[in-house]
């Protein structure tokens, strides 16, 4: 657009060829600003004695041209190359009223000849999309229509379709199609298509994420052929039969209809009833017969069985003795066979009589004893080995006072050593969570942490020894065991708490914690990713603990579900940066979870590696808190001056590193810090000096402000950038400064700093830079680690663990102590009430207030009386 076809001037020289009118080779083309940076228009023509730059009817200034000479080797006529840069300044000052352009005018001694017009315009892409996707759910084989319209932006920006974060490619999926207007065509919708769907927009500036559309694919549920009559309900008299229908013709899905109307249907139904036979009366009895018998008979017919009735049980013929005076004999030994019958039934009942008491005699002998023998059988093997406390009605908590005199207890499920006693914690006289008396318990630990040169002599061994800093100021390192401990980085904010058990009973491990420099680490950043926090390693890489450790370093960002998208980067064994974790999404299977505070976050590991925080920002308004320090020299031998202003990412060991620095530059501190809100506008930082007394002080500075480039403080790559403010007092006797310093983002709210101070005066860096929490020794083992005791500890998780009544268990005590939004996460453990001790033992330590902690307990107790019985001494 705007090019033109080279002119050549009208008049040229009398008598001249035209054939040595410059022609050019080479013309300026169409560029783009992007961001701040500077582009470059040449030309090239030949014959040629001078070369110049018309820009927007103006002529360029010759100083801002650079030309080179040569000969063309085909003609051995004079060659002329000619370049000059366009700022973005430059652009800006017209925009509005006209494009700008530029365009090359040559001459030589026949005449002049003008190149085509190169526009240069500022590229840019808009943060908020025209039209984003929505939201949709769709009957299978529907159409589906998702609508996107770019951010305004030059050059137009193209358009491309991911589905659940892969790219759709139309020329492999024939279902799919983009419309000229950039919308996402699916002829028919199929239960593959179900995902989340994201409109991205992106030129030479930026790349741009609209919200995710997610469609959902349902499908409508239909009927299935009916099966058969089932047999009738009842086998005798009315009753009813049914059959049945299945929706699963199809089954529905992802929220279709189910199927309208009945799946049973039943009807009526009638069976004859079975009737059973019964025997007729007895006939009279016969005549005695020759063997002094007679006999009777009868018939199954009062009713014959029918219908499947069952048959008559019993003889039906009778028959007896008869001995009336027609008998002509009598049955011969009758009498006899009674008599021996009598006999033999006597003489068995004696054997086993004589059996029973010879077996009495045997266990009586060999000292047995039956009971007591059958139940060690019943019992070996089977010692419990740990007893998940329950509710018991004893109104006071932890009546058993356990014993820690031996390490040797053994742990099941959660944290609970194994009691035979009711579960409850009854609360010691004093304080909840005083200390244990000395001599009463001993808890035995790991030998003392090595010397910084050995364990670095033994870490070098090691091949990820290769990536940490070769110091050991920012690395703190310790022995631990399964009683646990805390490894702090002093004046950074950074420390690593390994709770009791996270490491297995009988291991040791060496473990260290190290604050990473930027320029040790490469952290590749995408698009609009900022750097959040602190690179920093725990280790040694790869160990898996049984309970999550919780890391704990600074950020700088203001955060907001609508403004930022803030992941957890983890590097892996191999190296390269994983993914993370996305920041307020469930945890799922993850071996890790973030809880993100106002200045700090809290890191759930399991898996000991290098973290650091990375965001991307999804709006204008979000921001990074800058915090702002002034320093200056402590003595000034010269007239010279310089005020030196760092911009620093809002964290302590970016500060930390700061005033090493200037301690070595001599340097002093001007003021208290000031913390400025930094947004995503793509606008610089400036910084200007102002109100300063002529008559005593002047600038030597050219220009009226200086200015620190957007990306340089975005991108949180640099965390520390500074300008300096080089003054001359007009008299050595002058030893007082007054003067404004103002800082702002351009189109931003600003802040300025009102200096006042004494150049004589001997400044010392306040006490305040070094905070009290930070006091201390960089490594903590077994229970000097932890202010909650040991005992204490123990009691509190056995208690609230597990369910109780009214809600009196770690929910609530969650909800107290504002952690309430992380439930999910807690409850994914196998101890709950363990995570939040270690958290609060994480944010609290060294300074937490148990007796608050103690009060949130207490909270917990009121609701369910058989919980807690605490006097008001006792709290």
């Amino acid at each position: 657009t705007g090019a033109q076809q080279s002119a050549t001037v009208a008049n040229p020289v009398s008598g001249a060829s035209p054939d040595l009118l410059p022609h050019f080779q080479l013309e300026p083309e169409d560029v783009y600003i992007v961001k701040n940076k500077a582009v470059s228009l040449a030309c090239r023509a030949t014959p040629a004695t001078q070369i110049y730059f018309k820009c927007n009817g103006e002529w360029v200034h010759q100083g801002d041209h650079i030309t080179q000479h040569s000969t063309d080797r085909g003609t051995g006529l004079p060659v002329m190359e000619v370049r000059i840069e366009v700022t973005r300044q430059q652009v800006e000052k017209i925009f509005g009223l006209e494009e700008y352009w530029c365009q090359c005018v040559a001459w030589s001694s026949s005449g002049t000849t003008k190149s085509q017009k190169a526009f240069v315009r500022i590229a840019y892409l808009r943060k908020n999309f025209e039209q984003e996707p929505t939201a949709r759910e769709v009957s299978i084989e529907q159409g589906i229509v998702l609508p996107c319209r770019p951010p305004e932006g030059i050059p137009p920006a193209e358009v491309e379709w991911l589905r659940n974060e892969e790219l759709v490619d139309p020329a492999l999926d024939a279902n799919v199609y983009v419309t000229p207007e950039h919308s996402l065509v699916l002829r028919q919708a199929r239960l593959a298509d179900t995902a989340n769907y994201t409109c991205v927009a992106k030129n030479i500036v930026a790349r741009r994420r609209s919200a995710s559309a997610a469609i959902t694919v349902y499908v409508n549920g239909g009927w299935s052929t009916w099966t058969q009559w089932s047999g009738c309900s009842t086998s005798c008299g009315r009753g009813w039969q049914k059959r049945s229908r299945t929706c699963t013709n199809p089954t529905p899905l992802n929220g279709g209809a189910f199927c309208e109307g009945q799946n049973v249907q039943k009807t009526a139904c009638t069976t004859l009833c079975p009737v059973d036979g019964a025997w007729s009366e007895w006939s009279k009895w016969s005549v005695c017969g020759a063997e002094c018998t007679h006999w009777r008979s009868r018939e199954c017919s009062e009713p014959a069985p029918r219908n499947g009735g069952r048959e008559c049980h019993g003889p039906e013929l009778d028959t007896r003795n008869c001995t009336s005076e027609l008998c002509s004999h009598a049955a011969p030994g009758a009498e006899d066979v009674a008599l021996y019958v009598g006999l033999v039934a006597v003489a068995v009942c004696l054997v086993l009589l004589l059996l029973v008491g010879v077996l009495v005699y045997c266990r009586k002998k060999g000292g047995l004893d039956a009971d007591v023998a059958d139940s060690s059988i019943l019992t070996a093997g089977f010692q419990p080995v740990s007893i998940k406390p329950s509710k018991a009605d004893n109104p006071s908590l932890l009546t058993i006072q356990p014993d820690l005199s031996t390490t040797t207890m053994t742990y099941q499920g959660s944290l609970c050593p194994r009691q035979d006693g009711p579960a409850k914690l009854q609360l010691p006289n004093g304080h909840l969570l005083s200390p244990l008396g000395a001599g009463r318990h001993t808890l035995h630990h790991s030998s003392p942490a090595a010397e910084g040169a050995d364990f670095v002599a033994r870490l070098s061994t090691q091949s990820y020894f290769r990536s940490l800093p070769r110091g050991t100021t920012n690395m703190a390192y310790g022995t631990f065991n399964f009683l646990g401990g805390r490894l702090m980085i002093p004046n950074t904010g950074i420390s690593l708490l390994i709770p009791p058990d996270a490491i297995p009973r009988g291991k040791i491990y060496e473990v260290y914690l190290t604050l990473h420099k930027q320029e040790e680490v490469r952290l590749p950043l995408a698009g609009c990713q900022t750097l959040l926090s602190p690179i920093v390693s725990c280790g040694p890489p790869g160990v898996l603990l049984t309970r999550p450790a919780i890391l704990a370093m600074g950020h700088c960002v203001e955060a907001s579900a609508e403004n930022w998208s803030i992941r957890l980067k983890k590097q892996s064994c191999e190296g390269t940066w994983e993914g993370g974790l996305q920041l307020g999404a469930e945890p799922c299977t993850e071996l890790y979870y973030c809880q993100l505070e106002a200045q700090a976050c809290y890191i759930f590991t399991e898996q000991l590696g290098r973290f650091a925080l990375v965001g991307e920002s999804l709006s204008m308004a979000a921001s990074k808190r800058l915090k702002l320090v002034l320093f200056a020299p402590a003595a000034c031998p010269s007239l010279e001056y310089n005020i030196r202003v760092y911009c620093l990412s809002d964290t302590q060991d970016v500060l930390k590193e700061v005033i090493q620095l200037e301690k070595q530059l001599g340097g002093q501190l001007i003021g208290a810090p000031r913390v400025l809100h930094f947004k995503d506008s793509y606008h610089n930082l400036r910084l200007s000096i102002h109100d300063m007394p002529s008559s005593l002080w002047k600038s030597k500075l050219l220009a009226s402000y200086q200015e620190i480039p957007f990306y340089h403080i975005w991108s949180g790559l640099q965390p520390f950038l500074h300008c300096t403010f080089t003054l001359e007092r007009l008299s050595p006797s002058t030893c007082e400064l007054a003067c404004k310093i103002w800082v702002w983002q351009v189109e931003g709210d600003g802040q300025s700093f009102t200096v006042n101070f004494n150049i004589a005066k001997d400044t010392r860096f306040s006490d305040w830079l070094v905070p009290d929490s930070e006091v201390g020794a960089p490594a903590l083992v077994g229970p000097s680690a932890f202010k909650i005791p040991f005992l204490i500890r123990q009691k509190i998780i056995s208690s609230l663990d597990p369910p109780g009544t009214r809600g009196a268990d770690w929910r609530t005590l969650a909800q107290k102590l504002n952690l309430d939004s992380h439930l999910s996460f807690f409850a994914s453990k196998s101890s709950p009430t363990a995570m939040i001790l270690n958290l609060w033992e994480a944010r609290h330590f060294p300074n937490g207030n148990l007796s608050q902690l103690a009060a949130a307990v207490a909270e917990v107790g009121k609701q369910d009386g058989a919980l807690f019985a605490v006097s008001e001494a006792e709290c």
